[in-house]
């Protein structure tokens, strides 16, 4: 039953969808060159620590690592509500972002177990153990041969209905660990969540709960209302005839590094190594290939995936030289440790993926600072194809794919080199766009939160969600 509206909801949607026409006739009518000029690349990186930016991104917050995190990595990130849920190695922070330019360090939880990538569905979060530990709680140390234990790599599931107090649920071993995960909605009717588990061979050779070839993914099924029933439902092997066998420069395939799942269109992208893959979801625990690609030329190690709003185009990263290497720099060039555009063209299951164009950061980096394309989301704009992308010490940039053939930079932030001597792993690992602001994961540093200020993306302010996981993407349209 459809029910009207209190008034003072009515006035102020109306006063929204008035500021937002003039917003988008603003967009459309035309504008000065500075307005629609790339940023510009400078000439000199900037020194130690040193901050340089386009006039439109500002930091506005800055929240240094604390406690047993402060020299373990920082790594991905999801949000729910008022609460950021920042990951490290040694476990997770939660932020309160109330106020995204004064954010709180709430609570941390010290769970150690790489990467302790992230994931939230209604009040369960999930965390990632991509490292053999030896058992499964979150008093654990590395197995080795000198100290062997149960050798557990997989999920771990917490209640987070009060995020200050996380409670841990329940686990699920998974072969080769949990490099990163895709939460998956089920669909209508359907009382589960599943997750997507890529992981991969670290070592090159047959381990303890990692043998070789590792083709597949592993499916885990977590009944909403029973979590700690949650199981591994299917192990599909995605790449039967091997997948892409490597060349000296570019990675085999052994698994999946990434998928991100756009659901309500039953499909998903999968950076899987040395395969650029689109999936059809449409069983959530059967995914099915439609079509792969492969780039021999530039494409070292294929390691994410980002839809367009319409479901029309997949940005995939290359992580050449494993996110520790200088590779923004004349000597690596444009198109090597860069983003790969791709358009979905065709229908059904004679869709394609088809090459338009490479996009990378316009600006050189020094020799001590380790720069590739890495995590990012879409910007929230009617009408256009906007990406915010951290590039570790490379900073963090926002690009224009409207055009697929020609993207362009419209702003940038970055930090200096962390030595101006010798090289030292840093800068953004995950930049995401959530209610309005940029949140940054150094890490090194700690937290940046960012706002960008820019006519081509004032839509954007007008679109909330309560949830957020940057590869488990929503038709910002319906929020």
């Amino acid at each position: 039953m459809k029910h009207s509206a209190p008034r003072g909801r009515q006035l102020k949607r109306l006063a929204v969808l008035s500021a937002a026409a003039v917003v988008i006739g603003l967009l459309t009518a035309p504008t000065s060159g500075s307005a629609q000029a790339p940023a510009a690349a400078q000439d000199t990186p900037p020194g130690v620590d040193e901050i340089a930016s386009t006039p439109n991104l500002k930091q506005v917050a800055y929240l240094p690592k604390t406690g047993p995190f402060a020299t373990s990595v920082n790594s991905d990130w999801a949000f729910k509500g008022k609460y950021a849920f920042s990951g490290n190695y040694n476990g997770f922070t939660v932020i309160d972002i109330s106020n995204p330019k004064a954010p709180v360090q709430a609570a941390q939880l010290l769970c150690p177990g790489s990467q302790n990538d992230i994931s939230i569905s209604g009040n369960l979060l999930f965390l990632g153990t991509d490292s053999q530990r030896t058992n499964d709680s979150c008093v654990n140390d590395p197995s080795t041969t000198a100290a062997p234990g149960e050798r557990w790599e997989g999920i771990k599931i917490f209640d987070i209905s009060d995020p200050l107090t996380p409670v841990y649920l329940k686990s699920v071993k998974t072969d080769c660990g949990s490099h990163t995960q895709t939460l998956v909605p089920g669909k209508r009717h359907d009382p589960n969540v599943y997750l997507y588990i890529s992981s991969y061979n670290l070592a090159g050779v047959d381990q303890p709960n990692c043998a070789l070839p590792h083709d597949k993914i592993s499916i885990v099924q977590v009944p909403k209302r029973n979590p700690t029933a949650a199981t591994v439902v299917n192990a599909p092997v995605l790449f039967p005839d091997g997948g892409y066998p490597g060349t000296p420069g570019h990675s085999a395939t052994t698994g999946c590094h990434d998928i991100t799942a756009y659901a309500e269109k039953d499909l998903a992208a999968g950076a899987c190594m040395g395969d650029g893959v689109l999936f059809d979801i449409s069983v959530r625990t059967a995914p099915r290939i439609i079509t792969s690609v492969r780039d021999e030329v530039n494409f070292s190690f294929w390691h994410s995936a980002t839809f367009n709003n319409s479901g029309t185009k997949v940005v995939f990263t290359d992580e050449l030289g494993g996110g520790g290497a200088a590779t923004c720099n004349p000597e690596i060039g444009p198109e090597r440790g860069a983003d790969g555009i791709y358009d979905i063209v065709g229908h059904g299951k004679k869709r394609k993926l088809e090459f338009r164009s490479y996009f990378k950061i316009p600006r050189t980096n020094t020799q001590f600072e380790n720069c590739v394309a890495h995590n990012g989301s879409l910007i929230p704009v009617p009408g256009r194809d906007i990406m915010v992308q951290a590039w570790y010490q490379g900073g963090i940039s926002v690009f224009d794919f409207t055009n697929s053939r020609k993207p362009k930079e419209i702003a940038y932030w970055e930090r200096g080199p962390l030595s101006a001597t010798q090289a030292v792993t840093g800068g953004s690992w995950s930049a995401y766009w959530y209610n309005g602001y940029i949140f940054s994961n150094d890490i090194a540093k700690g937290v940046d939160v960012l706002e960008l200020k820019d006519i081509r993306v004032a839509l954007a302010k007008f679109y909330k969600t309560d949830v957020f996981n940057a590869q488990t993407q929503d038709n910002f349209l319906k929020w």
